[in-house]
Parts: structure tokens; C-alpha cells; sequence
């Protein structure tokens, strides 16, 4: 007799540039280290569309594939080994969609326990969907990567994008005095989220640096733009020990102005552990790290307020290809 699989709804990109085809495919079994995870909601990225236009040669992704980095679910299943969770909780983490890892546009998903952690209990699970990759990236650069202290002049530029808004509240958190770029229109948000805004349409590097630190220049700079802002950046660090991270470094800079004033900068990767399979269990302290901060009250996503479905899910990357979302876009897997 012949048992058939469990099977579950999935997106399937076949082609670069392709609409998703939406399909039935065989239930992922959980291996040793693995959680079996039933996905709530499914966070859009622009590297999620980047990749689905085969234009991210630094995440590549074998198709034809599940597309989708972030999640938020609940644990139905395990592998051998894991002791971090039971059956039953929910959790949330930046988990696949490159390196031949398994995306998040599926109902299920198998995915390393120390990729994820327990889900902030005051946020829905579109919420803290919208949450890892983007502050996984704001912590990396912030915290491992320029140790950003309480006291020190922060300033992100972006302030109210997806990385933007994430560093802004966590350099907030850490104690710092934080400053970001922004449009007029986004001078409010950037407020609520504990920052002061610096109009970028008006403002000079030489005008903001001269305002707010006397001409002396931030002690860490976070660049979420990259490009020319990147450059502008390296004119904005503090003198002797100012530091410069950019988790959009692709161009050709000069490094110049950032050593005539004794400054230094640091690259971010956040998607490196996924690639290698080395430092996995970092992203998941990080994100315990972001669920206590959700839970004081001191982490909450912008959410564009449109919904959509798995079956809508590339409306969803157009939405986000658009460059008009309001907020984090996410896909709800689970109506």
C-alpha cells in the first residue's frame, strides 16, 4: 500500500524575472539540528526581488527554488538534537531563500533552531515577519561591528527604510544620540523612532556636521543608501576614532577622506552564516536580543499597511519593485 506525503502551498520561482507559479510540494522532514516550522507570514525584502530578477550575485539561489528570507511561525516538528524549542512556539528569524536553503513563501519550511528565536509576544506574526533581516543588519553593523556606546553621536543615513529604522531605534536603545537623513515627509517617523531628522534634500554634510557635532563629525555612521551617500559618510565621521558602516558598499570610493580624519569603516554581510553555515547561531542571539527590546517596548516595525496572500506573493515583490511601500511588506501564508 502506498502512503502518500503531506504536502504544502508554495511559491516557485522557475526563471529569473518569472512570476512565482504557485504549486503543491512534498512536506520538508526536519533533519538533526532542524525545526519543522508552519509559516504565518513571510517578510519581503528588495534583495527578495533582486534575486528574483537574477540580479544578486551575491545570494544566489539554484532554481527553480522558494524564494523568501524572513518568517514568522510556529514549531510543529523537530529533528534530533534540538533542545531550544517545543512543539508549538512561535518563533520568527531570517532562515533560507539563498544558497539552496529553502525560502519562506511556503507554508512549511525546515529550517537550522539556531537560525531562530522565540517571537516577540507583543507582535503579531506579520510583525515580527518584517523584523530579522533588517535589524540582523542594523545590529551587525552597529554592535559587532562599531560597538556603538552609550553617549556617542549616531547617524544613520536612510532613517526611515527597512535598515534605516531598525539601526535608528537600536542606537536609541544602546543610549546613543542618533541622527538620520530623511525627506520632509519622513521627518515624524524619524522622530517617533527616537532619532533627530536631518532633511537630505536641503542639508549639506558640511551643514549637519557643523549643527550637531560642532564640525567634529559622528562618532559611528551607518550608511543604509550606499553610493554617493557612502562617500558623504566618510566626510561625516568623527575625527580620531569616528567609524563608517555601510551594508550597501558596492561602488568605487575613495578612502581618502576617511583617513585624513582618522576614521575607519566596516563592512556588513548579514547573509554570510546562511552561505557558509558558519556563525548561524549568532542571527539567532541577535534576534533574542531584538525580542527582549520588542517586548520593553523598544522595537516596533514601520508595516505598510497592504495585505497580501501567498497567491498574490508577486504582487508583493512588485509592490516592494515599485519603491513606493510604506513600511515592511509581507506575505501572509496563513489567513
Amino acid at each position: 500500500m502506498t502512503t502518500s506525503l503531506p504536502t504544502m502551498r508554495a511559491a516557485v520561482l522557475d526563471a529569473a524575472g518569472q512570476p512565482f507559479r504557485i504549486t503543491e510540494l512534498t512536506r520538508p522532514v526536519p533533519t538533526e539540528g532542524q525545526v519543522l516550522v508552519r509559516i504565518h507570514a513571510a517578510g519581503v525584502n528588495p534583495l527578495d526581488t533582486k534575486i528574483r530578477a537574477g540580479q544578486a550575485a551575491h545570494a544566489q539561489q539554484p532554481l527553480p527554488s522558494v524564494l523568501g528570507m524572513d518568517l514568522a511561525g510556529v514549531v510543529e516538528a523537530f529533528g534530533p538534537g534540538v533542545k531550544k524549542f517545543r512543539r508549538g512556539d512561535e518563533v520568527y528569524g531570517l532562515a533560507g531563500g539563498i544558497g539552496g536553503l529553502q525560502g519562506t513563501l511556503a507554508e512549511y519550511t525546515a529550517v537550522g533552531a539556531d537560525l531562530l528565536a522565540l517571537k516577540p509576544h507583543n507582535l503579531s506574526m506579520r510583525e515580527a515577519a518584517g523584523i530579522p533581516l533588517v535589524f540582523i543588519t542594523a545590529w551587525e553593523g552597529l554592535v559587532d561591528r562599531a560597538k556603538t556606546q552609550a553617549g556617542q553621536t549616531v547617524l544613520v543615513h536612510g532613517g526611515a527604510g527597512g535598515v534605516g529604522h531598525m539601526a535608528v531605534q537600536l542606537a536609541h536603545s544602546l543610549g546613543a544620540r542618533v541622527f538620520a537623513t530623511g525627506s520632509p515627509a519622513q521627518a515624524e517617523t524619524i522622530r517617533r523612532l527616537g532619532g533627530t531628522p536631518i532633511d537630505y534634500t536641503t542639508a549639506s554634510v558640511d551643514d549637519y556636521v557643523a549643527q550637531h557635532t560642532a564640525g567634529e563629525g559622528f562618532d559611528v555612521v551607518y550608511d543604509t543608501v550606499g553610493g554617493a551617500v557612502l562617500d558623504a559618510s566618510f566626510s561625516a565621521a568623527r575625527r580620531y576614532g569616528g567609524h563608517v558602516v555601510s551594508c550597501l558598499g558596492w561602488g568605487t570610493h575613495k578612502l581618502a577622506p576617511l583617513s585624513f580624519r582618522a576614521a575607519t569603516y566596516s563592512g556588513v554581510f548579514t547573509l554570510l552564516p546562511m552561505i557558509t553555515g558558519r556563525g548561524r547561531a549568532h542571527h539567532g542571539e541577535i534576534l533574542e536580543a531584538a525580542s527582549r527590546l520588542a517586548e520593553a517596548g523598544r522595537l516596533l516595525p514601520l508595516m505598510d499597511a497592504r495585505r497580501f496572500t501567498l497567491a498574490q506573493a508577486t504582487s508583493a515583490h512588485e509592490a516592494i519593485e515599485a519603491g513606493n511601500a510604506q513600511g515592511r511588506i509581507v506575505v501572509d501564508i496563513v489567513a
